[in-house]
């Protein structure tokens, strides 16, 4: 478990994922706008957040608490097979209320620097081409984008967006700001 003050003043509890967090989460999606999330693959059912749950062996996973809520979640799946070992596929999300305020970059921090004290080689992750926020948040850490996958995410606008493929090799030393 970690106290982080955000920028704001308020202090965040981020500790690992627990089984017991299923309605805590689902409470956080609940309430989160749509602007929120935009480029998200909502909804978040309680379906979506027990099948995470379910496969908790395989993920390396944080939450953050504010006042005994979940207002942060940030997981990285780790690729069961032999051939995609030490491979691991990345999201965040944080409550619209916790923007802008560092919360995104204390959760990234330290889901980097577990997933580098446990061996992994390299993180993934996909990001709506328009999602500039994020992408910054990536690319503060060393995420370098690989490839562009046009026309791969419909949006709530009801238009196409493309989707880039963006990793980070956590051994180079572009990773140095999560030590």
């Amino acid at each position: 478990m970690w106290k982080f003050t955000l920028k704001d003043g308020r202090e965040v509890i981020v500790r690992p994922l627990t089984v017991e967090d299923k309605d805590g989460l689902f409470q956080m999606f609940s309430s989160m706008s749509n602007e929120a999330l935009k480029w998200s693959m909502a909804p978040y059912t309680m379906e979506v957040i027990e099948r995470w749950i379910s496969n908790i062996k395989n993920l390396i996973a944080l939450v953050a608490e504010w006042n005994s809520k979940i207002v942060g979640y940030a997981m990285i799946y780790k690729f069961p097979h032999p051939r995609r070992r030490g491979v691991g596929d990345l999201a965040i999300y944080v409550h619209q209320d916790f923007h802008n305020v560092g919360l995104g970059t204390a959760m990234m921090k330290r889901l980097l620097q577990l997933a580098q004290k446990e061996g992994m080689h390299k993180i993934e992750l996909y990001v709506v081409e328009d999602n500039k926020v994020a992408i910054h948040l990536y690319k503060k850490f060393g995420f370098e984008i690989e490839g562009v996958s046009k026309d791969s995410f419909f949006g709530s606008n009801g238009k196409y967006h493309n989707m880039i493929k963006m990793g980070l090799l956590l051994n180079s030393e572009k990773t140095s700001i999560i030590t």
